[in-house]
């Protein structure tokens, strides 16, 4: 689907562009709607979800959520199975998922589970 080259989409593209980290549909939206007062956010989650097709952006799953990048940055977290604490982790190498591929990679999504140390503390 092509669409049409408007005032709303040349912002959203500027502003897509412009965006440095992760960042949620609503979040982007609010970005928007300081400077284009009028538009809606179906307008945003089309553009969105077209973007991505286009490859021009790249979603990930976090907290539920889906998150956006206009960068090919991974998006991985380590999972504590007791308390359930998350966070972010950065995975450069992935040399031996790359040799298991037949073809390119453009982005990934890894979970990793396991005790936190402050969980294994707890039951020694």
């Amino acid at each position: 689907m092509k669409f049409r080259n408007t005032r709303q989409r040349a912002l959203l593209q500027k502003e897509s562009e412009n965006m440095r980290d992760f960042f949620s549909a609503e979040d982007f939206y609010l970005i928007i709607l300081k400077k284009m007062p009028h538009i809606g956010i179906a307008t945003v989650y089309r553009f969105l979800k077209e973007s991505v097709k286009e490859s021009q952006l790249h979603s990930y799953s976090c907290d539920k959520k889906i998150v956006y990048s206009n960068s090919k940055n991974n998006h991985c977290h380590y999972i504590c199975q007791k308390c359930g604490k998350k966070q972010h982790v950065d995975i450069i190498n992935i040399d031996s998922i790359r040799k298991s591929i037949k073809g390119s990679i453009c982005h990934f999504q890894i979970d990793v589970h396991g005790i936190c140390e402050e969980c294994e503390k707890k039951t020694k």
